[in-house]
């Protein structure tokens, strides 16, 4: 799960305290506020106005003003005073983590982009002193954003506190976009804005059921990567940096979510305060629905962004209840239809060409222009065989030619003559052939007859829990132990060849494709097949054919073959296992399908 700079965590972002044009100086290439030095002066910049006068959110704060939306509870605690950790490029932390380039450093603390130089991939780090205020905080949301383990978020891969620093390892995404970036484009498509909403309500409605919240869902916190899923980034880990708290913490993040959906189909902040680089609504104007803002605005997603943000009762349109959770307002999403891609334009092909030929001029005299001298007319030499010789030549030539042609006409019609039965009874069959071609075949789950733990070194890993991986239940699965220190199995002796699961189809069979639900994502997995005449495989190099390729995978393993594969064995190779928490590994495999 290598990360790049659009997803330095977003905690040291104003949340719309600066002007736009504050922030477009200090945007980078990724989208990220670029460091700064620790001066005085630079700090004012960045912690923007006071609090009284703006919330963390980037709305008004609570004052009567119809715009400011109702009072959460967030509160932000004291800015601290202690000095950031004095580090420099080069840096190496745990002998693991060297420090390659500062992004900010705020209120104490300060946030990197790293390399993990075991695992060698890009990774992000927030160091802050021991004896920082927010320290234990960190440290307990950073631990329990871990054990969440949920791929929709951007996870939390190491907490630890050394040598009188606490620090915070989460993942660095190389390919995603951060949603800043997307909505200066201008205002999102109805299709986009509701993969945006649906996916966000959902994710947080699951961070909730597990007692975690954001608290600072901003434009910043959201990254897209390039298959189109969203990514949240700093659960928990953002508001304890920054010392923020809400009474409601469902209803803060709730609201926080129809902001952005507000913000995607209107490209404008849904406050009278300018923040992340829109504009925010007129003065005195209130809060009023994105299709009153901007014409087009697809009506449904209109009155969910409405929904979200007006808590206090129902929309004026239709007598809806507010969403007051991200569960709410999940379900919201899932009862409203489902908004359709836009339908593909294609270019409209060249205008035809007509060549002269077409437009009838072929062989026709050229018109003379007028006040053109005239030409003067070719003679035509006399036609040949003109002569009482050449008339006759002529003449037997062609009775030669009429005999010809009917003794070939006479043949012709004896051959198909004689071949016409001949000719029926092969069309007969071809048609009967035709009539009866088999219909396109529909892909099926193959039956297991039996599976297996690999174990290439001799040693097989939890062989008791097999049965888990096949017997049709995604809730029960093949668990490994945890592993300590790393991914590779604790880089273990006996473990140099990984692990997973053999499946044994009964007999040779056409496989077309699998379809491998794992225990948790960020698992570094392989599908191997073993040939034709293989019997009872056990090392790697039984298992000759390829079905995926290595790599980290999500919480699913799916591919389809263009050509089936003969085989009998097929392979669920784990070399790597995924992050458990702070310096532990497991993985494992829930349930395992393969489609003939």
């Amino acid at each position: 799960m290598a990360e790049r700079s659009t997803a330095a965590v977003e905690v040291a972002d104003n949340s719309g305290d600066e002007p736009p044009a504050a922030q477009a100086e200090k945007a980078t290439t990724d989208g990220v506020a670029k460091a700064q030095d620790a001066t005085e002066d630079e700090r004012t910049e960045e912690s923007g106005p006071p609090e009284s006068a703006e919330s963390d959110s980037g709305k008004p704060a609570k004052s009567g003003d119809a715009a400011a939306g109702p009072d959460d509870g967030k509160r932000r605690e004291p800015r601290p005073t202690v000095a950031a950790p004095e580090l420099h490029s080069g840096h190496k932390l745990a002998r693991r983590y060297r420090l390659e380039e500062c992004i900010t450093r705020l209120d104490g603390f300060s946030s990197w982009r790293a390399v993990d130089e075991k695992l060698r991939r890009a990774v992000g780090v927030h160091l802050l002193p021991a004896d920082h205020p927010r320290a234990r905080s960190v440290l307990a949301a950073a631990r329990s954003s871990a054990l969440l383990g949920d791929p929709r978020f951007v996870q939390v891969l190491d907490a630890v506190e050394e040598n009188d620093l606490v620090y915070v390892v989460h993942e660095w995404l190389p390919d995603a976009t951060e949603l800043t970036a997307i909505l200066a484009a201008g205002p999102m498509e109805a299709h986009d804005a509701y993969q945006l909403v649906s996916q966000l309500s959902q994710a947080m409605a699951a961070a909730h059921r597990e007692g975690l919240a954001h608290l600072k869902l901003t434009p910043g916190a959201v990254l897209r990567s390039s298959t189109g899923q969203y990514r949240i980034r700093g659960l928990a880990v953002n508001a304890a940096l920054r010392g923020i708290s809400a009474e409601r913490p469902q209803r803060t993040d709730t609201e926080a979510i129809g902001a952005l959906l507000y913000a995607a189909l209107t490209h404008r902040w849904p406050y009278e305060t300018d923040a992340y680089g829109l504009a925010g609504l007129p003065k005195g104007v209130g809060l009023i629905a994105p299709d009153q803002v901007r014409a087009g605005v697809h009506r449904g997603l209109s009155e969910l962004a409405m929904r979200a943000l007006v808590n206090e009762g129902a929309t004026a349109s239709r007598q809806d209840p507010p969403c007051t959770t991200p569960d709410e307002l999940a379900k919201a999403v899932a009862e409203m239809p489902r908004v359709r891609p836009p339908e593909p334009t294609f270019a409209a092909p060249p205008e035809y060409q007509r060549t002269t030929y077409q437009q009838g001029s072929y062989a026709r005299p050229a018109t003379r222009p007028i006040g053109a001298p005239a030409t003067q007319p070719v003679p035509v030499p006399p036609p040949p065989l003109q002569s009482r010789t050449g008339k006759a030549l002529k003449w037997t030539v062609s009775a030669l030619l009429i005999a010809v042609l009917g003794l070939a006409s006479w043949q012709v019609a004896d051959h198909l003559l004689n071949r016409s039965d001949g000719d029926e009874t092969t069309q007969s069959q071809s048609t009967d052939g035709e009539q009866q071609k088999p219909p396109p075949r529909t892909p099926k789950d193959l039956k297991i007859a039996d599976a297996s733990v690999f174990a290439p070194d001799g040693d097989g890993v939890k062989s008791e829990d097999v049965h888990l991986a096949t017997d049709g239940n995604a809730g029960t699965a093949w668990i490994t132990p945890k592993y300590n220190g790393y991914a590779n199995y604790g880089n273990l002796p006996n473990r140099k060849g990984g692990s997973g699961i053999v499946v044994d189809l009964g007999s040779v069979q056409d496989v077309y494709g699998i379809d491998v639900a794992m225990y948790r994502g960020g698992q570094k997995v392989q599908v191997l097949a073993a040939g034709e005449d293989a019997s009872s495989p056990s090392g790697l190099s039984d298992f000759s054919q390829r079905l995926t390729e290595l790599g980290q995978t999500g919480s699913n393993v799916k591919t389809t073959l263009d050509k089936p594969v003969r085989t009998r064995y097929v392979l669920i190779h784990i070399t790597e296992l995924a992050p458990e928490s702070a310096n532990e590994f497991r993985g494992g495999i829930s349930e395992i399908k393969v489609i003939g």
